[in-house]
């Protein structure tokens, strides 16, 4: 397997919505839950995770509150509002139609 891979660009607000959609998790919990589910190919990086995740926070699409983790340290747990909700669908469809495009000229040429 090779090395773990940088987001492409414009895809970590995506990734992160879609995470926590199914229940809140803190920082670390986010990213361990991305590279699990890529198979080990994406790595956010905590430079790029928080200040993604303070800028999902200050835009009113995720909110914070803190809670004990699973080894009984405080950290913040994030999960969607009505209106992060609404952006990860808006999210999903530019990905999907973004997708169909690329795999339409790798694929047709």
């Amino acid at each position: 397997m090779g090395k773990p891979s940088d987001l492409v660009q414009g895809t970590l607000d995506l990734l992160i919505l879609k995470t926590i959609s199914l229940e809140p998790k803190h920082g670390w919990a986010i990213a361990k839950r991305i590279q699990q589910i890529s198979n080990e190919v994406l790595q956010v990086q905590q430079g790029s995770l928080y200040p993604a995740l303070h800028r999902l926070e200050q835009q009113g699409w995720i909110k914070a509150k803190w809670s004990e983790t699973e080894t009984g340290r405080q950290a913040k747990f994030y999960s969607l509002t009505a209106a992060g909700r609404a952006q990860l669908e808006r999210e999903l469809e530019s990905w999907s139609r973004l997708s169909t495009a690329i795999n339409l000229v790798v694929e047709g040429v």
